[in-house]
């Protein structure tokens, strides 16, 4: 199944139907403000499972990210956020950042790293975060998987269809996505460290 929305006010019968799905245990694929993203319910181990099957890793070792809505998350699924790294956060986020946060015992167990850590992303994008202010809870995210040199099959939402749709239960068609990954930030240590330099630029 296809839906296409627009990230500016996108239709809430729409993401009804989204989150319909998700709560059923399904897996979609959606537009953030950087490369299309899969997702399903964080609480869904179904779910959480076909993810992993579909990048052929195991969950625990996966490195998926959480999407919230915003930073009211933080305090259910990260524990001990110094005020540096949230005042950071504050000023960075919407936008092309994951964040590695000393997760909580909120976050699923099957979810946990062995470093017991959580990525926290907040795209600059209106579906995800309608799709998550309805859901009631984040989205489990990983990026779409391209391998060659064709950047369309990674940007372009038809073509990500085509390749995806035998995985998935809907794809979220957004417009044309980036093809540049996010920046990741771990704020576990003493100074947060970029650990990829993607899209966003710290300020």
């Amino acid at each position: 199944m296809l839906i296409k929305l627009y990230s500016q006010n996108p239709n809430p019968k729409q993401i009804e139907s989204i989150v319909k799905v998700l709560q059923e245990g399904g897996v979609i694929i959606y537009p953030t403000d950087t490369v299309y993203g899969i997702g399903c319910d964080i609480h869904n181990r179904k779910a959480v499972e076909r993810i992993a099957r579909i990048k052929g890793i195991k969950p625990e070792k996966a490195d998926f990210s959480f999407i919230c809505r915003d930073l009211s998350h933080l305090s259910e699924y990260a524990r001990q956020v110094p005020t540096p790294v949230f005042k950071l956060m504050k000023r960075n986020l919407p936008g092309p950042f994951t964040f590695i946060l000393n997760a909580s015992n909120r976050v699923p167990k099957m979810l946990e790293s062995k470093r017991k850590t959580v990525g926290i992303r907040i795209p600059d994008n209106g579906i995800p975060a309608a799709i998550v202010e309805q859901l009631g809870n984040p989205l489990l995210s990983t990026s779409v998987h391209f391998d060659d040199e064709m950047i369309e099959h990674a940007t372009d939402p038809e073509l990500i269809h085509e390749k995806y749709e035998d995985m998935i239960d809907l794809l979220v068609d957004g417009g044309y996505g980036g093809a540049e990954f996010s920046t990741i930030v771990d704020c576990t240590g003493d100074e947060p460290e970029i650990i990829r330099q993607g899209l966003g630029i710290l300020e």
